[in-house]
Protein backbone atom coordinates (compact mmCIF):
# COMPACT_ATOMS: atom_id res chain seq x y z
CA UNK A 1 0.00 0.00 0.00
CA UNK A 2 1.28 2.93 -1.03
CA UNK A 3 1.41 5.75 1.42
CA UNK A 4 -1.65 8.32 1.36
CA UNK A 5 -1.01 12.10 0.51
CA UNK A 6 -1.06 14.13 3.81
CA UNK A 7 -4.54 15.67 2.19
CA UNK A 8 -5.85 12.23 1.45
CA UNK A 9 -5.14 11.07 5.25
CA UNK A 10 -7.06 13.74 6.52
CA UNK A 11 -10.05 12.70 5.46
CA UNK A 12 -9.53 9.15 6.50
CA UNK A 13 -9.33 7.25 9.63
CA UNK A 14 -8.93 3.42 10.43
CA UNK A 15 -10.62 2.29 13.65
CA UNK A 16 -8.98 -0.86 15.19
CA UNK A 17 -10.52 -2.60 17.84
CA UNK A 18 -8.33 -5.59 19.62
CA UNK A 19 -8.39 -6.42 23.56
CA UNK A 20 -4.48 -7.70 23.15
CA UNK A 21 -2.39 -3.99 23.32
CA UNK A 22 0.20 -4.72 21.69
CA UNK A 23 -1.72 -5.63 18.88
CA UNK A 24 -2.83 -2.81 18.26
CA UNK A 25 -0.25 -0.63 19.01
CA UNK A 26 1.39 -2.42 15.91
CA UNK A 27 -1.23 -1.68 13.99
CA UNK A 28 -1.62 1.80 14.35
CA UNK A 29 2.46 1.74 14.02
CA UNK A 30 1.60 0.61 10.73
CA UNK A 31 -0.69 2.47 10.07
CA UNK A 32 1.10 5.37 10.75
CA UNK A 33 4.12 4.64 8.55
CA UNK A 34 1.37 5.12 5.94
CA UNK A 35 0.38 7.91 7.41
CA UNK A 36 -3.32 6.71 7.84
CA UNK A 37 -5.01 8.65 10.87
CA UNK A 38 -6.01 5.58 13.65
CA UNK A 39 -8.17 5.68 16.76
CA UNK A 40 -7.99 1.89 18.76
CA UNK A 41 -10.34 0.46 21.43
CA UNK A 42 -10.05 -2.44 23.73
CA UNK A 43 -14.01 -3.51 23.31
CA UNK A 44 -17.34 -2.96 22.24
CA UNK A 45 -18.08 -0.79 25.10
CA UNK A 46 -15.23 1.04 24.87
CA UNK A 47 -15.90 1.88 20.35
CA UNK A 48 -19.70 2.02 21.32
CA UNK A 49 -18.87 4.78 24.18
CA UNK A 50 -17.07 7.12 21.86
CA UNK A 51 -18.26 9.41 19.20
CA UNK A 52 -17.42 7.54 15.93
CA UNK A 53 -15.28 9.73 13.46
CA UNK A 54 -17.71 11.35 10.73
CA UNK A 55 -14.92 10.96 7.67
CA UNK A 56 -14.35 8.17 5.11
CA UNK A 57 -13.24 5.07 6.54
CA UNK A 58 -12.67 1.58 7.94
CA UNK A 59 -12.48 -0.82 10.88
CA UNK A 60 -9.88 -3.79 11.98
CA UNK A 61 -12.14 -5.48 14.55
CA UNK A 62 -10.79 -8.88 15.98
CA UNK A 63 -13.40 -11.45 15.89
CA UNK A 64 -12.60 -13.04 20.00
CA UNK A 65 -13.51 -9.98 22.33
CA UNK A 66 -14.29 -9.91 25.97
CA UNK A 67 -17.92 -9.54 26.23
CA UNK A 68 -19.08 -8.97 22.23
CA UNK A 69 -17.79 -10.76 19.56
CA UNK A 70 -16.30 -8.70 16.66
CA UNK A 71 -19.71 -10.62 14.46
CA UNK A 72 -21.44 -9.07 17.22
CA UNK A 73 -20.00 -5.75 17.00
CA UNK A 74 -20.67 -6.26 13.51
CA UNK A 75 -24.11 -6.91 13.81
CA UNK A 76 -24.68 -4.05 15.82
CA UNK A 77 -23.41 -1.31 13.75
CA UNK A 78 -25.30 -2.76 10.63
CA UNK A 79 -28.84 -2.61 13.19
CA UNK A 80 -27.36 1.60 13.46
CA UNK A 81 -27.21 1.53 10.09
CA UNK A 82 -23.23 2.68 10.19
CA UNK A 83 -22.00 0.75 7.10
CA UNK A 84 -17.98 1.23 7.41
CA UNK A 85 -16.29 -1.38 5.86
CA UNK A 86 -14.71 -4.36 8.15
CA UNK A 87 -11.92 -6.15 8.23
CA UNK A 88 -12.11 -8.88 10.36
CA UNK A 89 -8.81 -10.49 12.48
CA UNK A 90 -8.46 -13.75 14.69
CA UNK A 91 -5.55 -15.83 16.38
CA UNK A 92 -8.30 -18.68 16.24
CA UNK A 93 -8.97 -18.61 12.17
CA UNK A 94 -11.15 -21.74 10.18
CA UNK A 95 -12.54 -21.99 7.19
CA UNK A 96 -15.85 -21.85 8.79
CA UNK A 97 -15.36 -18.91 10.46
CA UNK A 98 -13.70 -16.93 7.55
CA UNK A 99 -17.23 -17.76 5.13
CA UNK A 100 -18.97 -16.33 8.15
CA UNK A 101 -16.87 -13.48 7.86
CA UNK A 102 -17.50 -13.16 4.22
CA UNK A 103 -21.44 -13.67 4.57
CA UNK A 104 -21.50 -10.81 7.09
CA UNK A 105 -19.89 -8.12 4.64
CA UNK A 106 -16.35 -8.42 5.48
CA UNK A 107 -13.59 -6.94 2.89
CA UNK A 108 -11.09 -9.33 4.56
CA UNK A 109 -10.24 -11.65 7.32
CA UNK A 110 -7.35 -12.26 8.31
CA UNK A 111 -5.49 -14.72 10.24
CA UNK A 112 -3.30 -13.76 13.18
CA UNK A 113 0.05 -12.95 12.72
CA UNK A 114 -0.66 -11.71 9.45
CA UNK A 115 1.54 -9.89 7.05
CA UNK A 116 1.38 -6.31 7.11
CA UNK A 117 1.20 -5.91 3.16
CA UNK A 118 -1.66 -8.09 3.11
CA UNK A 119 -3.42 -6.16 6.05
CA UNK A 120 -2.22 -2.98 4.21
CA UNK A 121 -3.88 -4.10 1.46
CA UNK A 122 -7.09 -4.89 2.88
CA UNK A 123 -7.22 -1.11 4.26
CA UNK A 124 -6.84 0.18 0.92
CA UNK A 125 -9.27 -1.73 -0.36
CA UNK A 126 -11.60 -1.07 2.55
CA UNK A 127 -10.89 2.78 2.27
CA UNK A 128 -11.64 2.85 -1.54
CA UNK A 129 -15.17 1.14 -0.57
CA UNK A 130 -15.83 3.80 1.59
CA UNK A 131 -15.02 6.72 -0.05
CA UNK A 132 -17.09 5.13 -3.33
CA UNK A 133 -20.50 4.65 -1.16
CA UNK A 134 -20.04 7.95 0.36
CA UNK A 135 -19.71 9.46 -3.04
CA UNK A 136 -22.69 7.62 -4.41
CA UNK A 137 -24.62 8.52 -1.32
CA UNK A 138 -23.93 12.31 -1.93
CA UNK A 139 -24.95 12.10 -5.44
CA UNK A 140 -28.44 10.07 -3.90
CA UNK A 141 -29.50 12.48 -1.41
CA UNK A 142 -28.47 15.08 -3.93
CA UNK A 143 -31.25 13.64 -6.39
CA UNK A 144 -33.70 13.03 -3.80
CA UNK A 145 -33.54 16.64 -3.06
CA UNK A 146 -34.27 17.77 -6.51
CA UNK A 147 -36.64 15.38 -7.35
CA UNK A 148 -38.74 16.34 -4.37
CA UNK A 149 -38.31 19.73 -5.67
CA UNK A 150 -40.41 18.69 -8.23
CA UNK A 151 -44.31 19.41 -8.65
CA UNK A 152 -46.50 16.86 -8.36
CA UNK A 153 -47.47 16.74 -12.07
CA UNK A 154 -43.99 17.09 -12.82
CA UNK A 155 -43.32 13.94 -11.09
CA UNK A 156 -46.46 12.18 -13.12
CA UNK A 157 -44.78 13.19 -15.75
CA UNK A 158 -41.56 12.14 -15.48
CA UNK A 159 -42.71 8.94 -14.54
CA UNK A 160 -44.25 8.54 -17.96
CA UNK A 161 -40.80 9.67 -19.82
CA UNK A 162 -38.93 7.23 -18.87
CA UNK A 163 -41.11 4.71 -18.95
CA UNK A 164 -40.52 5.81 -22.68
CA UNK A 165 -43.83 7.25 -23.45
CA UNK A 166 -43.84 9.94 -25.92
CA UNK A 167 -45.72 13.75 -24.79
CA UNK A 168 -48.59 13.06 -26.68
CA UNK A 169 -49.75 9.66 -25.19
CA UNK A 170 -48.54 11.66 -22.08
CA UNK A 171 -50.95 13.96 -22.53
CA UNK A 172 -54.00 11.98 -23.32
CA UNK A 173 -53.39 9.74 -20.58
CA UNK A 174 -53.25 12.84 -17.53
CA UNK A 175 -55.73 15.28 -19.34
CA UNK A 176 -53.44 17.90 -20.49
CA UNK A 177 -52.43 20.06 -23.60
CA UNK A 178 -49.36 17.97 -25.17
CA UNK A 179 -47.88 21.55 -25.06
CA UNK A 180 -48.22 21.67 -21.21
CA UNK A 181 -46.62 18.53 -21.08
CA UNK A 182 -44.01 19.36 -23.06
CA UNK A 183 -43.16 22.70 -20.58
CA UNK A 184 -43.05 20.33 -17.93
CA UNK A 185 -40.75 18.00 -19.37
CA UNK A 186 -38.76 20.48 -20.10
CA UNK A 187 -39.19 22.14 -16.52
CA UNK A 188 -38.20 18.62 -14.73
CA UNK A 189 -35.68 17.75 -16.78
CA UNK A 190 -33.67 21.34 -16.06
CA UNK A 191 -34.63 20.99 -12.32
CA UNK A 192 -33.14 16.96 -12.17
CA UNK A 193 -29.69 17.85 -13.70
CA UNK A 194 -30.36 15.93 -16.88
CA UNK A 195 -28.94 16.19 -20.09
CA UNK A 196 -30.77 13.83 -22.08
CA UNK A 197 -33.50 11.00 -21.76
CA UNK A 198 -30.83 8.53 -20.93
CA UNK A 199 -29.69 10.76 -17.56
CA UNK A 200 -33.12 11.04 -16.96
CA UNK A 201 -33.29 7.28 -17.01
CA UNK A 202 -30.83 6.61 -14.70
CA UNK A 203 -31.43 9.34 -12.08
CA UNK A 204 -35.38 7.49 -11.82
CA UNK A 205 -33.29 3.48 -11.90
CA UNK A 206 -30.56 5.42 -8.75
CA UNK A 207 -33.70 6.70 -7.13
CA UNK A 208 -35.65 3.51 -7.71
CA UNK A 209 -39.00 5.02 -8.74
CA UNK A 210 -42.09 3.18 -9.08
CA UNK A 211 -42.65 3.13 -13.11
CA UNK A 212 -46.16 4.72 -14.62
CA UNK A 213 -49.18 3.07 -14.34
CA UNK A 214 -50.10 0.79 -16.85
CA UNK A 215 -53.56 1.67 -18.49
CA UNK A 216 -55.26 0.14 -21.51
CA UNK A 217 -54.85 3.36 -23.18
CA UNK A 218 -51.71 3.18 -23.04
CA UNK A 219 -50.79 0.05 -24.60
CA UNK A 220 -49.63 0.01 -27.86
CA UNK A 221 -48.30 3.80 -27.52
CA UNK A 222 -44.06 2.96 -26.95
Amino acid sequence: MKPASSDQSADLVVLVVDDDAHVREGIQGLLHTVRLQSKAYASASELFRSKLPAQAGCLILDIRLPGSSGFDIHADLVKRNINIPTIFLSGYADIQMSVKAIKAGAVEFLAKPFRDEDLLDAVRAALDRDRYRREYEEKLNDLRRRYNGLSQREKQVMSFVVAGFMNKHIAKEIGLAEVTVKVHRHTLMKKMGARSLADLVRMADMLKLPPAPKTKQMSGTR
